[in-house]
């Protein structure tokens, strides 16, 4: 199946015009990007890539594991990226594959913290015949309660299978220890004991899909050899008779956290220690200076650069691999440091090897070659990632779901240019303190 490892008021807005916001991006971004929104709220990016023959269709809804506010009903964003594919009366589940089969294309579908997307790779002749049946599924979906039933199985299926990873049980742990009240603390998949009931909350999947699977709640964003005008016109005749009506979830805001957290995780099976050492951090912002410098930040200190990665990895080989990442969120959230220990009693050794390199970014300005290096390198990657229609849907999809277009990607990588090394220097300070962090280690159970 094309999945992996996620009864409101309506808004009849059908006999206003649409809403025109044609732009053209001249930035980091090296195509005309033409956005439009329907009167009914969804907004649709096009960027054209003349020649290519091919498109990449994705249907962005703004909905993932973040938006489960309420208490046992974890784990529905992912579960119904599986239930997309169950059908509609117009295009059953049977149908609908063989429509893409004999279309040659080729999709699939993910759940993450802050989004589900399903993509497609198609031929461009054939994107009229995708329009009609991604439309229909996302304003018709249908399925019985026996065919929910044995999703729920499945995806409690997969639950299991994940626990087998040690990352994931570690991960796990780390996010229920650092959030204490906002839906980042569950993973995306959902609390086990919230899975295991799902095959009884038939009726609340409907109002999920209800709630959540709107217009002005999805981003339909197609880069490939398209014309912005035909288009549109097959997307207002396919799309326009969507009914809005999506209501955001009220999120609960998350404590400020005034102490170090540690928590120990004893794995059932064969593993070497992992450590994970996460900071709290604050929520996707491309102006704000301190915080983009904190992604630049994360690589000087701990990328396959640095100091401690030469020393861990390569010199003395305490570690299998060394990583950090500094997430984008829509909420606050983390920002991650972990490795893999080949020795079980060198654990705290890599912790004091951390907090030495920390300490030493804390109080020292970062070397400028190697900080102008790292700019032209993420630009360069940047660019390199956008040369087919697919590649540059890979990209672009999260920040479009995270900020709702994509200025923020030019706002970014302008931040990016203007960072200095007293930038790098003061996110060390603001957000690597003890008081902010949270420690996990796994260990394979005795």
């Amino acid at each position: 199946m094309l999945k992996r490892i996620p009864a409101l008021a309506l808004i009849a807005l059908a006999s206003t015009p649409t809403l025109p916001q044609e732009t053209a991006m001249s930035g980091i971004i090296p195509y005309d990007t033409h956005v439009e929104t329907l009167s009914n709220g969804l907004k649709v990016i096009l960027i054209p890539m003349a020649d290519s023959q091919l498109v990449a269709y994705w249907s962005i809804v703004r909905t993932g594991s973040r938006d489960e506010v309420e208490p046992g009903r974890s784990g529905f964003a992912h579960f119904f990226e599986h239930m997309m594919f169950r059908g509609t009366e117009k295009y059953p589940a049977d149908a609908y594959y063989e429509a893409l089969t004999t279309l040659g294309a080729d999709g699939n579908a993910f759940t993450t913290d802050d989004l589900t997307a399903y993509y497609l790779s198609i031929a461009a002749d054939d994107l009229g015949s995708i329009v009609d049946l991604e439309s229909d599924r996302f304003q018709h979906l249908s399925y019985a309660d026996s065919a929910f039933r044995t999703e729920a199985g499945a995806v409690y299926g997969e639950y299991r299978k994940n626990r087998t990873n040690p990352l994931y049980t570690l991960y796990e742990a780390m996010t229920g220890a650092a959030f204490e009240v906002h839906p980042y603390g569950h993973m995306v998949i959902g609390y086990e004991a919230d899975i295991a009931a799902m095959p009884e909350l038939y009726e609340y999947s409907r109002s999920f899909f209800a709630h959540y699977y709107r217009p002005d709640n999805t981003i339909l964003f197609i880069a490939g050899d398209v014309d912005p005008t035909s288009a549109m016109t097959l997307i207002e005749e396919h799309y326009g008779g969507w009914e809005a009506g999506y209501v955001p979830p009220v999120m609960p805001t998350e404590p400020a956290q005034q102490a170090e957290r540690r928590v120990d995780v004893s794995f059932q099976g064969r593993t070497l220690p992992y450590l994970w050492v996460a900071y709290k951090f604050d929520s996707f912002d491309p102006a704000d200076p301190i915080r983009v410098a904190a992604e630049l930040l994360v690589e000087l200190a701990f990328g396959s650069t640095s100091e401690i990665y030469r020393q861990l990895v390569l010199e003395e080989q305490v570690v299998e691999f060394l990583q950090a990442e500094a997430s984008a969120n829509r909420d606050p959230t983390l920002l991650n440091i972990y490795a893999r220990v080949k020795d079980p009693e060198r654990v705290e050794d890599v912790l004091a090897a951390i907090d030495a390199t920390i300490a030493s970014f804390q109080a020292a300005l970062p070397d400028g070659p190697r900080l102008t290096a790292l700019k032209s390198r993420l630009k360069y990657e940047f660019l390199m990632g956008l040369e087919t229609p697919e590649s540059v849907a890979r990209q672009l999809a999260r920040y479009i779901a995270i900020s709702g277009g994509l200025e923020d990607v030019e706002t970014l990588y302008r931040t990016y240019d203007a960072i200095t090394a007293n930038d790098i220097r003061r996110a060390a300070q603001l957000y690597l303190k003890p008081e902010r962090r949270t420690i996990a280690v796994l260990r394979q159970q005795e």
